[in-house]
This record gives structure tokens, sequence and C-alpha cells, in this order.
């Protein structure tokens, strides 16, 4: 079975994940809407996904949380230079300096089913390296104007199928596509294996 990897994010209406001091203050203000027991699916999707992979930046806001909301789940932090881990984090969390390719082929022999992408920049150079399966994004309805770009300056066009899209109540949309890959993507991920 291929690894699957996925993304599930939420956005501002003009595509942006936080604004540019990283601040997320428009997320936990829009979140403060949803009512009690509604999670637009995150639990759901959690319960899918193997492992979780994301950047140093977003394991550092995440570190910042109250509680780690992660649990017993698998988190991979991509970073070049060292990383401190805590403690209470070192069967679970784990530090890697590997390209996407090499570490989806790592993981994808390993026996993982479905990965999370989650951060930016991860989630622009899995994408470049045609590794994202779908993306499900939950559009706020906020324009911030400037930020941190959820897709930034991608080097080539990536078609999406659209899958279904959601309205909730309080204002959010969610949508899913899955990414369609090219032939080539396609041979290149044959020939390593995944």
């Amino acid at each position: 079975m291929t690894l699957i990897a996925s993304v599930f994010i939420a956005t501002s209406l003009d595509g942006f994940i936080a604004r540019e001091d990283d601040s997320l203050d428009w997320l936990d203000a829009a979140n403060a809407t949803v009512p009690e027991g509604e999670d637009c699916g995150y639990t759901a999707f959690m319960n899918s996904v193997d492992a979780l992979i994301m950047g140093r930046a977003t394991y550092e806001r995440v570190l910042s949380f109250e509680h780690w909301p992660y649990e017993k789940k698998t988190v991979i932090v991509l970073s070049s230079r060292p990383l401190d881990i805590p403690d209470n984090l070192r069967n679970t969390v784990e530090h890697s300096s590997e390209a996407p390719d090499k570490l989806h082929q790592r993981l994808s022999k390993k026996g993982l089913h479905r990965i999370y992408i989650d951060g930016g920049i991860t989630i622009q150079r899995f994408l470049e390296a045609g590794l994202i399966n779908d993306l499900t994004i939950t559009i706020i309805p906020i324009i911030l104007g400037k930020g941190k770009s959820l897709f930034g300056d991608l080097d080539k066009e990536i078609a999406l199928q659209h899958i279904t899209t959601k309205s909730y109540e309080f204002g959010f949309s969610q949508s899913t596509y899955r990414v369609t890959i090219k032939e080539k993507t396609q041979q290149s991920l044959q020939s390593l294996g995944a």
C-alpha cells in the first residue's frame, strides 16, 4: 500500500496561515465561535494518521501551547539544526533532517499508511516534491492582508481535483482536494519504491 501524505489546515480567506509575526490571534478568535463538541473533522482526521511531519517553527509554536495536542501520536520534526525535545516527549517526537522524498520512502518502508504534513514550509516542500495526496483546507472568514502564505511561491502548478466542500453555520467553510499527480511524478515515486 502506498503511503498517503495529507494536509489538514486552516487559512484566512486570502490564504494566510499566520500573521507576519507568526501570531494566530485571528485563528484563536475564530475558534472561540465554534460550538462545543464541533471540531470540523479534526479528530476523525487525526485518528486516520500514523504520524505527523512538521517543521521546526510549527513544532516550537506547538510546544508553547498549554498542552501537547498530539498525545501518543508520532511527530517527526524536520530541521537541519539540532532539536531540543523535552523529556516527556522523547518517546513520541523525533528529529529528522531528511529531504521529503527520503523521509516519505523511509516511512513507507516502515509500513505507515497515512502521514499528516503540517506547517507552511513543510507543506510547500512536500508539494514541490510531488508527495502530497490530499489537502483539507478550512477557510476562516477573515482577510488578513499580510501574513505567512500557505503555498508561497511554488515553482510549478499543482492540479487539484475537488472532492467536497462543507459550510458551517459559524462561518467556516472546508474544502477537500485530491492532488492530481502527473505521470512523471508517479514514475519518480515508483522509482523510490513508494
